[in-house]
């Protein structure tokens, strides 16, 4: 049962007051909003959640439904060969970072987003194109979301590189390096970003994982399944709980960011939630609160399936 337009007007604090307490009190700019569409008595907790902040690699859910779009309509296929070369080789991920010649299309996404690879997306989006994903972006009528040309772009732009020029191997190996001699640019930008608020992606996934964007059984499941890859599921979702979702983060000239969107099923009860922290402050500092952040997250959605449980009890 989806939540109605009079408990949207009604959310609070819910049954669990003080759910995001934790989170609340890290340092930053906090964006959340959780969703549970329990069967007669839907609620929803929130905080910020029309801030569009930097959500990192979370944007790649986008670029996963469009692709499988595409194969919907069998323009695309999933097991076509897609070349990885340095041509649109970028950094982070450790998938194929560091590989040359091929892999079919099921394996590029998976990678994309079970170890958030940043090769794999760009070799995706190459494939695609861009216009792809920004046009499905704008017909599910998510208008704050931002996405990059690729990542090896959002890179060049955010290390300093005009807008649409690509820095190259050589360009990102002088970025890793520190090295760079042109003036970097923050992430969060009117350029070249990934940007989305709590409020979108929790509405882009109830659409999504109710199948309102496919049209056949199959295509929902293999975008499931992708999802249910994910690496930050085991990080933060109770165990043993289904759950289809994407994390995203960075550390960039002293600008920070964590963020998880996706759902949890609890029984038969979907519950939907985005939770983003945006924060400036020493990259030595950062692995304290990025460590903080996770068992926030990780607390919020242990005590929300514990609280739907014993109220479906």
């Amino acid at each position: 049962m989806p939540i109605s337009a009079s408990a949207q007007r009604k959310a609070g604090p819910g049954p669990l007051p003080g759910l995001l307490k934790r989170f609340l009190d890290l340092p930053g700019t906090k964006s959340a909003q959780i969703d549970v569409d329990l069967q007669g008595d839907p609620w929803r907790v929130a905080h910020g959640a029309d801030a569009a902040l930097f959500c990192g690699s979370c944007f790649k859910t986008f670029v996963l439904a469009a692709y499988l779009k595409e194969v919907e309509a069998g323009r695309l296929a999933l097991d076509e060969q897609l070349a990885v070369d340095d041509e649109i080789r970028s950094t982070g991920g450790g998938v194929f970072e560091f590989l040359t010649g091929s892999a079919p299309a099921r394996i590029v996404l998976e990678a994309m987003i079970a170890h958030s690879d940043n090769t794999a997306t760009d070799v995706a989006m190459k494939r695609l194109g861009v216009g792809k994903v920004r046009a499905f972006i704008a017909e599910a009528g998510l208008a704050d979301v931002r996405i990059p040309d690729n990542t090896r772009r959002f890179f060049s732009y955010i290390a300093g590189y005009p807008a649409g020029v690509d820095m190259g191997l050589e360009g990102i190996a002088q970025m890793l390096a520190g090295k760079s001699e042109t003036v970097a640019r923050d992430a969060l930008n009117d350029v070249q970003t990934m940007a989305g608020t709590a409020a979108t992606f929790v509405t882009y996934y109830k659409r999504a994982l109710a199948g309102a964007f496919f049209a056949k059984r199959e295509t929902l499941a293999e975008f499931k399944r992708i999802l249910g890859l994910a690496d930050a599921i085991a990080l933060v979702v109770p165990p043993d709980t289904p759950a289809y979702l994407k994390g995203g983060s960075i550390d960039w000239n002293g600008f920070h960011c964590m963020a998880t969107a996706g759902q949890m099923i609890v029984g038969a009860t979907p519950v939907t939630f985005c939770l983003t922290l945006n924060w400036t402050g020493s990259d030595g500092d950062a692995p304290a609160v990025i460590e903080a952040y996770k068992v926030a997250v990780a607390t919020i959605l242990t005590q929300v399936r514990a609280g739907v449980a014993r109220r479906r009890a």
